[in-house]
């Protein structure tokens, strides 16, 4: 079973950046998949970024350009650097891993508690 904890969460004002932390432990099997999922208030979860281990990340069309996501492979930890932050970006942001590589989040089976993030001035 993998852990993850995400951490980095908090109030910004539009225009503002987040950068938002996952770290993940017990048995990862070398080859896998994390991502970023958010869900708003009153709505579904939604992909924010994929990223399997061997590259190819994938980005949901409204983080284009504005967020970026990353793994430090030697800690077993991922980031989410979030800049030019919008109101619609207020959510609870969730990390996720699976086995293997996925082509979709639907197939995490492990998921952090969250992190809060308000946009909002």
């Amino acid at each position: 079973q993998v852990q993850l904890v995400e951490s980095g969460g908090g109030l910004v004002q539009p225009g503002g950046s987040l950068r938002l932390s996952c770290v993940a432990s017990g048995r990862m099997y070398s080859f896998n998949t994390m991502g970023w999922v958010r869900q708003a208030p009153g709505t579904e979860r939604e992909l924010v970024a994929i990223v399997p281990s061997g590259g190819g990340t994938r980005y949901a069309d409204f983080a284009k350009g504005r967020f970026t996501v990353s793994r430090e492979n030697a800690n077993n930890t991922m980031y989410l650097q979030m800049n030019d932050l919008k109101p619609e970006d207020t959510a609870v942001y969730y990390c996720g891993y699976t086995n293997g590589i996925a082509a979709s989040w639907k197939g995490f089976i492990s998921w952090g508690h969250g992190t809060r993030v308000t946009v909002s001035s």
